[in-house]
């Protein structure tokens, strides 16, 4: 059995890519979290350096060491040549995304000039505990003006400002009336259920929420143990996406408009789209057919558009001519309006595959699947995919909670995974997590009150509302939090060079998304809580990884397991330093 502080122990590394390819991305990933920046940045305040140890025996040591100077932002020199230390961007910069604009994500055409840390904006306040963090935020983090907030007339516009500081949304004490709960519960009717509160039985796990708004009906699904995903394009003020992550809920940037979401086909159980501004039979249906592509078999697209609302002619009317364009592509590619009420349709796609092969139309074709490309932004396709795939299997025929023992087999071994690899890879983090909570517990609560002869004290299970899990490989520090009954969602990563095993995450019903850690990810500044960073490597990755953490001003301290391997672990802290 191997360590737990081995390969898998690390938030950010997995089994290990090849080194050349990590030296090449950990400076890319550091130089993302850093985010590049203009001329106009404003120079850190210098450092007296104070020679400290930087390698410790066992994470007790650092634990004791961490106590006494846990608020102390140091600096070291890692070699003779030091590097070269980073400034604050400018103001302008503080909710900046690189690779997108207003239109569409241009990574390729991204080729900053200078590189300078992001800064946090002058009202930016730590963000409140779960849960009152996903029902109270405050303004000064997020880029919405109060002009912007008043003038919203979205569905999810529930909210209510408490002062001026803060963004109250309603909680889930039916105390106050939320139209989210009904609605919610009235899509849950249409598709047979008695409530919401039994989506897991029509196999409704996971949701993908386009133009989620403020995040309130992403907010009530976490309570019903659904998984949303909330995608939306970049917007410059008012984002959606940074309102939801500030809420700590899951959510990243992205949009369809001319090349595919990051994720597999057959990934999501529904899709969920209201006032999206999306037409959707647009492009010969390419939105349609991307939507078919990341729906399971029998999953559902529900579509809601309170703009459609009649006025000077029957309101049947004026939803046919709506839903018409829209009905006649569907039934090409073998979706059923299954339910209509209100403003609300709801469709299903096939759970038959040869329901392709009985159409009146060859048109839009089958894929020719023959190459198994991710789908990491790759050009929309006119075809449909995953209808050869091992892994159609219609929703309502999968387990309702978690995947069973015959499942999790057949899962493994499509994505290629020997049974006892899985198993050891859940039994280290298991371990490794344990080790994780006792490792920052103190660096988090250095001050905390404890009794003579006490333990250390555990931190709570709120402490940290989202973590991104930068390798993710099968999701086993997603499956250890929720084992261990932590309120936290992850982030699961699957880098694009390694073996792609996102099918395999997200069929456990976990968040997930490819991506390339040469290139920045697509969320805003600040939305991820774990203000730590583990790393566990070889020493020289890990010599290079602290030189670049002393650039970007994080404290870093490196624990040798002492197992007699030259693996080495580096735990590195984001300071809040404000200019």
């Amino acid at each position: 059995m191997r360590s737990p502080w081995l390969n898998k122990l690390s938030v950010t590394l997995g089994p290990r890519p090849p080194a050349s390819w990590l030296l090449l991305c950990l400076v890319c990933v550091l130089a993302v979290i850093a985010i590049l920046g203009s001329t106009s940045s404003i120079a850190f305040d210098s450092v007296t350096i104070t020679p400290v140890p930087n390698i410790y025996s066992n994470y007790r040591r650092l634990k004791e060491q961490a106590a006494v100077d846990y608020l102390e932002l140091r600096s070291f020199s890692v070699s003779a040549t030091r590097q070269q230390v980073l400034g604050l961007c400018g103001k302008e910069r503080e909710h900046f995304v690189p690779c997108y604009n207003e239109f569409d994500r241009h990574c390729e055409m991204f080729r900053p000039r200078e590189r300078c840390l992001v800064r946090p904006p002058k009202d930016y306040k730590i963000p409140l505990r779960w849960p009152a963090g996903r029902d109270v935020i405050w303004s000064g983090n997020v880029r919405l003006s109060r002009d912007q907030f008043l003038s919203s007339g979205s569905m999810t516009k529930r909210l209510m400002l408490l002062e001026e500081n803060q963004i109250a949304f309603h909680s889930e004490d039916g105390l106050i009336f939320d139209g989210v709960k009904d609605y919610s519960r009235q899509v849950a009717e249409m598709i047979g259920l008695g409530s919401d509160a039994e989506f897991h039985q029509a196999g409704v796990r996971t949701v993908l929420d386009i133009g989620c708004g403020f995040g309130s009906l992403g907010a009530h699904l976490v309570s019903r143990k659904v998984m949303p995903i909330c995608i939306a394009a970049y917007e410059a003020t008012g984002s959606q996406v940074q309102l939801a992550l500030e809420r700590g809920l899951p959510a990243m940037i992205g949009n369809f408009i001319s090349r595919q979401l990051p994720y597999p086909s057959l990934s999501f159980d529904m899709v969920h789209c209201t006032q999206c501004s999306i037409i959707w039979d647009d492009k010969d249906g390419m939105f349609l057919i991307e939507m078919d592509r990341i729906l399971k078999p029998g999953g559902y697209f529900v579509l809601t558009s309170p703009a459609s609302k009649p006025s000077g002619s029957s309101s049947r009317t004026k939803k046919r001519s709506m839903v018409a364009p829209i009905e006649e592509f569907t039934e090409k590619i073998c979706w059923s309006l299954m339910a209509q009420q209100d403003e609300t349709f709801i469709w299903q796609k096939t759970a038959d595959v040869n329901c392709y092969k009985s159409r009146k139309s060859a048109s839009p074709p089958i894929c020719n699947e023959g190459n198994d490309i991710p789908p990491y932004y790759q050009p929309l396709m006119s075809c449909i995919s995953g209808t050869t795939s091992q892994r159609w299997i219609p929703i309502q025929n999968r387990s309702t909670e978690q995947l069973s023992s015959y499942e999790l087999q057949s899962e493994c071994h499509l994505a290629g995974v020997q049974q006892d690899d899985f198993s050891e890879d859940s039994q280290v983090w298991r371990s490794a997590l344990r080790n994780y909570w006792s490792l920052l517990t103190p660096l988090i609560f250095s001050d905390h009150p404890k009794r003579p002869g006490d333990e250390d004290p555990l931190p709570p299970f709120n402490m940290l509302r989202n973590v991104m899990d930068m390798n993710a490989h099968y999701g086993g520090l997603n499956a250890a939090f929720l084992d261990e009954k932590k309120s936290v969602w992850v982030m699961n990563v699957v880098p694009v060079r390694a073996r792609n095993t996102l099918p395999l995450i997200i069929n456990r019903g976990f968040a997930g998304v490819l991506h390339d850690w040469c290139e920045p990810f697509p969320t805003y500044p600040r939305t991820y809580d774990f203000g730590w960073v583990v790393l566990s490597d070889s020493v020289a990755a890990i010599d290079m990884a602290r030189a670049l953490a002393a650039q970007i001003h994080w404290e870093a301290r490196v624990v040798d397991p002492q197992n007699g391997s030259d693996q080495r672990i580096l735990v590195c802290q984001k300071p809040f330093v404000k200019k």
